[in-house]
């Protein structure tokens, strides 16, 4: 097990502990614990990306056909020396 001290806990954060954990009849410390514990139970879900979101609004609509504008060539580079 490990040790933890927390120090510059807000007068009004530390009350709400003490009265949360007198309501479920344990020490602050062990409400702490159970909080903490609570929180980081479960796995992060990852966000969806924006490709995500947009593919999920167009594609119930059947999708969007874009046309390509024509490309031309790779232009030669201008020398300086001219």
């Amino acid at each position: 097990m490990v040790a933890m001290t927390i120090q510059d806990i807000d007068e009004q954060l530390e009350t709400r502990l003490r009265k949360q954990a007198a309501l479920h009849g344990r020490s602050m410390e062990e409400e702490a614990r159970d909080i903490l514990r609570s929180a980081l139970s479960t796995e992060l879900v990852r966000g969806k990306t924006l490709v995500d979101s947009i593919r999920g609004r167009i594609e119930p609509l059947g999708g969007v056909e874009l046309k390509l504008p024509a490309r031309d060539g790779i232009r030669e580079p201008s020398s300086l020396n001219e």
